[in-house]
């Protein structure tokens, strides 16, 4: 049995050598307990725990000198921390902000422009569903070295969130983004709802995280590639974007996807528009990277890889000749690898498939062009693939 184990845990690839991840999801409490990303209390000892978002790390925390101010016990020497504001709300937000910090709450909840009516008992559950997918994407954004704004800071190019319901006549909000805005209806976050609209539309994968990653993946397009460098590469790459958005979206709701449209892109949903086929390649971008993190930060290795599939070759990349490429290629060969493996976990529970999506070598190419779009912006994206 011990060597079933030891063979499966080779099978689990991941394309580093290192054997913890830049941005790990499981971090020691004092006490010697496990901490995951979303817990505020160590469930063995008890002690306080926060989230500090620069360095992607969960602590314990101890009480500092001033009142309402704590230490992490992890680096007590990074200064004095104070919990958002937002922890004893139903948002319950782990996450901390500098102790001299004028607001009241962390980067993430700083976002939130609307928040649900919490005068309907339900929108409480559903609020707190939002927030924790929106934390894990905002923790990567920042882990990526990506600028986030809250647009209290700076209106033109900063970032917010509305989480509404109906209105007053009835209608249901449209998810969707907005120079900026990001609006998402709260019934998203009732999985039955969300799985009815998932069949009704023909989508083999609908989540919380999913709509946060790929609307996201809207406002950044406006940051970092219009108005750049990017642009025409973008446009040689993914299509013109000044094709006319509401037309694209005609047809495809009366004619659907090309029947080929599995070579060319991610999803269905990709073929659109070139700006929806970016938001779609731009979140399965964040669902891989976060994947094979996680996996790191749980010690699964690659040293022993073991592929039983043909690898992508460096023809498939956006630029073969990055020196950075040959990174990028095993980070995609082996989350082919570990996709497939979990899918056949979930199988094994009678579940969906993890991961109910094929790339085809094309996407690799808008995959590749994405790590360089945010590697250029943030910095720190290789980073992942050099561990």
């Amino acid at each position: 049995m011990h060597r079933f184990f030891e063979q499966l845990t080779s099978r689990i690839a991941a394309p580093f050598i290192g054997e913890s991840s830049r941005n790990s999801k499981i971090w020691p409490c004092r006490c010697g307990q496990s901490l995951f990303f979303r817990n505020s209390q160590c469930l063995a000892c008890s002690a306080a725990l926060g989230y500090q978002p620069e360095q992607s790390r969960l602590s314990s925390l101890q009480p500092g000198e001033q009142h309402d101010t704590w230490l992490l016990d992890a680096d007590p020497s990074a200064g004095l921390f104070r919990r958002c504001a937002n922890l004893d709300s139903p948002a319950a937000c782990n996450w901390l902000l500098p102790a001299n910090d004028h607001d009241s709450l962390c980067i993430a909840c700083s976002l939130n422009r609307t928040i649900p009516d919490l005068s309907i008992a339900e929108n409480h559950e559903r609020w707190r569903k939002m927030e924790i997918a929106k934390r894990r994407l905002v923790a990567q954004l920042v882990s990526l070295g990506l600028q986030v704004v809250p647009k209290t800071l700076d209106e033109e190019v900063g970032l917010a969130f509305d989480f509404i319901g109906v209105d007053l006549e009835g209608n249901a909000p449209t998810t969707g983004h907005a120079n900026g805005l990001i609006t998402l209806d709260i019934k998203e976050a009732d999985d039955a709802h969300r799985e009815q609209v998932r069949v009704q539309m023909h989508e083999p994968y609908r989540t919380l995280l999913g709509h946060f990653r790929h609307e996201v993946g809207h406002y950044y397009w406006d940051r970092l590639i219009a108005d750049s460098d990017w642009l025409d590469p973008f446009r040689d790459l993914f299509g013109d974007e000044r094709a006319s958005y509401a037309e694209a979206l005609e047809r495809h709701y009366q004619q659907g996807a090309p029947l080929d449209w599995q070579q060319q892109y991610v999803s269905a949903y990709a073929t659109m528009h070139p700006w929806e086929d970016w938001a779609e390649t731009w979140a399965h971008y964040l669902h891989m990277m976060d994947a094979v993190d996680t996996a790191l930060g749980f010690g699964m290795s690659a040293r022993e890889m073991d592929l039983d599939y043909q690898p992508f070759p460096p023809s498939t990349l956006y630029d073969p000749q990055h020196p950075g490429g040959t990174a990028f290629l095993s980070f995609v060969n082996a989350w082919i690898e570990l996709a497939g493996m979990l899918n056949e976990l979930s199988r094994s529970m009678g579940q969906p498939d993890f991961y109910p999506f094929v790339l085809p070598p094309a996407v690799i190419a808008k995959l590749h062009f994405i790590h360089l779009v945010i590697q250029r912006a943030g910095g720190r994206a290789d980073e992942v693939l050099a561990q």
